[in-house]
């Protein structure tokens, strides 16, 4: 083979080895943006969570790597709520971002992201690269549930339009959440009788779950901003391997997980996303 051959076949070879590791990089480098459609589908199963609750769940969906591990956390202490369970936390420090820490109390969000973490990462992966349009579908999602007549006050949260197009869903007390459950197919289409939104059990978020974020998070619909613990949250495609949010109220350094309370599984590990294992 002559000397400019091979100089040529290992040119070759390190383009396709490159593109090869383009392709292995984190999904938020090799982000493909959504249309409205894509992701009005795409947050359909979690556009009618109440605005603080969704707020953490949008900012851990970025940290989805860390979030089947959590998921059997939560199921493992679901016996534990309140101070007990935040005390767990404190205690055993898992090493995951705070955002995902914020929903240990929410076991069933934690198993409905793992099951389907193609998903998760799919969301996350959005709220990193398109953050504005992931907020506007959200509410285009909230309008639809409202007009069909789905989503309105009810004991658990009221229903606020505080402005064109911007509708909050905020909890009656600010230290309980209940998660809804509905059926994306039918909450955002045409009414049908004697279905709609059921919700799960109460969970208490109180001063014990400060640590992360619970003190005041939400959105700013307006100027599209999305906050945790009183303050912006700018974690974007660009910054993710280096951002690092400035919450308020001291945390400890992550560490191994150190288990140190009893361990009570109430139901199999989660399922992974059957598309899963074709990536």
């Amino acid at each position: 083979m002559k000397r400019k051959q091979i100089v040529d076949t290992i040119r070759t070879g390190a383009v396709i080895l490159g593109l090869v590791a383009g392709l292995q990089q984190s999904p938020a480098l090799a982000q493909v943006f959504l249309a409205p459609g894509q992701l009005d589908q795409l947050v359909a199963r979690v556009a009618l969570y109440p605005d603080p609750l969704l707020a953490q769940v949008l900012t851990a969906t970025t940290y989805s790597e860390q979030i089947q591990d959590a998921a059997q956390w939560a199921d493992q202490h679901s016996y534990l709520n309140g101070p007990n369970l935040a005390a767990a936390i404190s205690q055993d420090n898992p090493p995951w971002d705070p955002s995902v820490l914020a929903l240990l109390p929410f076991p069933s969000v934690l198993d409905m992201m793992a099951t389907n973490i193609f998903w998760t990462r799919q969301l996350g992966d959005a709220v990193l690269g398109q953050r504005p349009d992931v907020m506007d579908a959200m509410q285009r999602m909230r309008q639809k549930a409202r007009g069909y007549g789905y989503l309105q006050d009810c004991p658990q949260y009221r229903v606020v339009v505080s402005g064109p197009g911007i509708i909050e869903i905020v909890p009656f007390d600010a230290a309980y959440f209940f998660v809804p459950i509905y059926d994306p197919l039918i909450v955002f289409g045409r009414p049908r009788v004697g279905v709609g939104i059921s919700f799960g059990p109460r969970i208490a978020i109180g001063a014990a779950f400060a640590t992360w974020g619970w003190g005041h998070s939400g959105f700013g619909w307006g100027a599209h901003s999305l906050l945790i613990d009183g303050r912006p949250w700018t974690r974007t495609r660009e910054n993710h391997t280096t951002y690092s949010h400035p919450y308020v109220a001291p945390r400890p350094q992550p560490t191994p997980r150190n288990e140190r309370h009893d361990v009570r599984p109430s139901r199999p590990e989660a399922k992974k996303d059957r598309r899963e294992k074709e990536h």
